[in-house]
């Protein structure tokens, strides 16, 4: 039975800044320190953390929303893919970006701590330096 959850962060930096950096291939290197290619088009695939995260980007609101397929390569040829949808606010001092991951294969698990650990721990220091 896939499964879901939620997490979230804030950073020092207005929506609008995550979100561009979310969608270049270079920001998002630099923002998370592994290599990623990304077409910034709703339909546009991406790559994220040297290749080991993969997908298709759904659905795009500029500085407020993004909607991607997603899938590791810990995923089973017949998994289909996972969902993220990355909400930002703003919010005093910065954003609130709130992830939702959907439909994650019962048999994958540590992505909920993968997030804080890879994403959002290199993220605050990303922006906390520019």
């Amino acid at each position: 039975m896939p499964y879901e959850f939620t997490v979230s962060d804030r950073f020092p930096v207005p929506p609008a800044d995550v979100y561009d950096a979310w969608m270049s291939s270079e920001r998002h290197a630099a923002m998370t320190g592994a290599g990623a290619g990304i077409d910034p088009r709703p339909g546009g695939a991406f790559e994220a953390w040297d290749g080991y995260i993969a997908g298709t980007t759904l659905e795009l609101d500029p500085g407020r929303r993004i909607v991607q397929s997603w899938r590791t390569s810990e995923f089973a040829g017949r998994d289909p893919d996972s969902r993220i949808d990355v909400l930002l606010e703003p919010v005093d001092g910065g954003t609130l970006l709130t992830l939702h991951h959907t439909a994650i294969p019962d048999d994958q698990a540590g992505y909920e701590q993968g997030w804080r650990d890879n994403y959002f721990e290199p993220m605050r220091a990303y922006f906390a330096g520019g």
